[in-house]
């Protein structure tokens, strides 16, 4: 007689194990750029991720907002050369630093302070071995899942780079909150993202804040006739006038939370900016809104690949740049890493 089977107990076996192999996959089958790897600081600093992540808990328990800030930071800085840590580089004799450009003097100090520390935290741990860039990296994917987003593995490896992009250069690569999709869609297509990636990454926009001057356009002199009417007279409270300094949550449904919110803002017309709302106007991008707006597991998924992506756009690795004491400053500029140097090197001629 044959052996009765267990079917629910063995459905669900098969639906675990294929989860779990799936989730194994994600990391190990995605292409990742030479030099970088999923388990770089395995043995020089074993505990990086849990460093960071424990610091930045407490962080948001005390300021959820910090989490846009740290996300919006690694975009700007991967987007203009590449994710090398450039953006938090001080201006010098060269000149004006990538944070003096005008796409970037809305970044929020606390993020730059907030790197800052973290790169001290986990060098007094580990010794100079961890990139800015990777920390970087790692405190975005955090601010991610610590406001309620996905976890996800990054690949890490990346070196700081020696030199901040220029004005023209900054400008050139962050498109304005003004641009519409075209400018948006063409502009990221340079860097190998599609119209799912641009949709994507968009998705950032469901937490953080924005001054009134970024979307002014939309409300003065004439409403932007796409724009929701009571959502536009809203706005026009917090913005009473064009240049109105003041500020107001990018999503308006769940403006602290990483969830599909923002793509629902989108289809009922409630976008901030035009590079948000224009998303469900092309019909590139509309029905991509639509099904995220749906689903949050699928924004969720194309989310995380789009990131792994953007990433690693231009990324040094091996012996290309330094890995920066100090976030701020490159190495060879650091007047204390000088002396310190210079100390070692007098102790060794004596010996």
């Amino acid at each position: 007689m044959a052996a009765s089977v267990n079917f629910p107990f063995l459905i669900s076996f098969l639906l675990f194990s294929s989860l779990l192999l799936a989730s194994t996959l994600g990391a190990s089958d995605a292409p990742i750029v030479n030099g970088l790897s999923w388990s770089f600081y395995e043995s020089k600093c074993p505990k990086l991720k849990s460093i960071i992540r424990t610091q930045l808990k407490k962080v948001f328990k005390k300021n959820i907002g910090q989490a846009a800030g740290l996300l919006r930071l690694h975009f700007h800085d991967c987007f203009v050369q590449g994710c090398d840590g450039s953006v938090l580089l001080d201006g010098s004799a060269s000149g004006p630093s990538e944070q003096d450009a005008p796409p970037n003097l809305s970044l929020r100090a606390e993020a730059f302070e907030i790197i800052n520390d973290l790169r001290a935290r986990v060098h007094k741990r580990c010794g100079r071995v961890v990139s800015c860039a990777d920390i970087t990296a790692i405190a975005a994917r955090d601010a991610v899942f610590l406001s309620g987003g996905p976890d996800y593995e990054i690949p890490l490896g990346r070196r700081d780079g020696l030199n901040f992009a220029t004005r023209n250069a900054t400008l050139a690569n962050l498109p304005a909150p003004t641009s519409n999709a075209s400018v948006i869609l063409t502009s990221l297509a340079t860097k190998n993202l599609d119209p799912t990636d641009v949709v994507s990454l968009s998705g950032g926009h469901t937490i953080g804040i924005s001054h009134c001057t970024s979307f002014a356009n939309r409300l003065y002199p004439n409403q932007d006739p796409v724009m929701d009417k009571t959502f536009a007279k809203n706005l026009k409270l917090t913005c009473p006038t064009a240049n109105t300094d003041n500020t107001t949550v990018l999503d308006i449904r769940s403006p602290d939370k990483f969830d599909n919110k923002y793509y629902v803002d989108l289809v009922n017309r409630q976008g901030l900016f035009t590079s948000d709302q224009d998303l469900y106007s092309d019909e590139r991008t509309k029905g991509i809104v639509a099904s995220f707006a749906e689903n949050q597991s699928l924004f969720f998924e194309k989310f995380v690949n789009a990131m792994l992506k953007m990433g690693q756009l231009s990324v040094l690795t091996g012996t290309q740049g330094e890995i920066r004491a100090n976030c701020s400053v490159r190495n060879s500029d650091n007047v204390s890493l000088a002396s310190v140097v210079e100390e070692v090197e007098e102790d060794l001629l004596e010996l």
